[in-house]
């Protein structure tokens, strides 16, 4: 049984605090909370070796299952976007014992808010790399299960899509653990929450789907598939990822490996290039004194200096998502 003077043991942090590591020994200075969920926080701290994330809980069962969801799912061949794990001990506090466990922090900007200033085809080269994952985590019999946006990062230098949270990740074949509803076929009546690929490709459909919204609309009643449908196609900004968002919601890819490569087939065949929106006209500057003019650049220097035309920047975005698929 759990111990019943848990919930009112104190498992914050605050910024300043060396944690000690009882049996391990090392020390954490901690920065700044990052996250807090229903049983657990989130820190940003000073490791020996530089930032670090750590995951302190009410829920002492819940930090030693989380930690050994991360180690199994680091050593999965293929998977590289989740956070490394890097160590887990106990801290004793005035109230207690609590346990934590480190991974590596990962700095970045949230999901939603890097596309939002992007392209559409971003969306595309950001999702493809998740399924390349999701494929290699399948195999090995996880499913992430909580897929979300809160739980995805692009990192800079280079741009790639991290995701940042175990706590829903969850054994092929068993109850899912932790999931938010718009993101979730029991929710619109799709299925049921046994962990199952079906579960995470569905999740990955309501993804791009949260990218044409912004903002996640309720289920109505009876609501459902019929809903998500007429959703889609209300969205023209959603048009050239449609077909593989309702096979997603559909559920009829048999693997995450089948529905990258749809994916991938759009973005290397110019689909969603074509519907790019077009790029403003920049504006024109006021007039200046001739003091001031320079003479103008010949046209072969123009076109080496300025950015890209769109067909080479297309053509720059697809030796980006080899690279990133390869």
């Amino acid at each position: 049984m759990r111990d019943p003077s848990w919930n009112n043991r104190d498992y914050s942090f605050y910024p300043g605090q060396v944690v000690k590591g009882k049996w391990h020994g090392n020390h954490y200075r901690i920065v700044r909370l990052l996250g807090e969920g229903a049983i657990g926080k989130v820190y940003l701290a000073e490791g020996i070796n530089g930032l670090v994330a750590i995951k302190v809980s009410r829920e002492s069962m819940s930090v030693s299952s989380e930690a050994s969801t991360l180690r199994q799912v680091t050593k999965i061949h293929g998977v590289t976007l989740g956070p490394s794990f890097l160590d887990m001990d106990d801290v004793i506090t005035k109230t207690g014992v609590t346990s934590f466990y480190v991974m590596e922090y990962i700095k970045g900007e949230p999901f939603l808010n890097f596309l939002r200033e992007k392209n559409m085809e971003w969306l595309g080269i950001l999702v493809v790399p998740l399924l390349k994952d999701l494929y290699s985590m399948h195999q090995a019999g996880w499913i992430f299960g909580d897929l979300k946006p809160e739980n995805l990062i692009v990192t800079a230098q280079p741009i790639s899509l991290r995701w940042i949270d175990v706590g829903g990740m969850t054994k092929v074949g068993r109850a899912v653990k932790e999931y938010t509803e718009f993101f979730d076929r029991g929710y619109w009546g799709m299925g049921d929450r046994k962990a199952a690929p079906a579960y995470d490709l569905f999740a990955v459909s309501m993804l791009m789907m949260n990218r044409g919204y912004l903002s996640r609309f309720k289920r109505e009643e009876p609501g459902g598939i019929k809903q998500l449908m007429r959703r889609l196609r209300d969205r023209p900004l959603l048009d050239p990822y449609a077909p593989v968002i309702e096979k997603g919601m559909q559920q009829r890819y048999k693997d995450a490996l089948m529905m990258k490569n749809d994916l991938l087939n759009l973005l290397t065949k110019g689909e969603i290039f074509r519907h790019a929106p077009a790029v403003k006209k920049p504006v024109k500057s006021p007039p200046v004194s001739r003091q001031k003019k320079k003479r103008a650049l010949p046209k072969e220097k123009i076109f080496k200096g300025v950015l890209p035309t769109s067909a080479f920047a297309s053509f720059l975005l697809f030796v980006y998502i080899l690279y990133l698929v390869g």
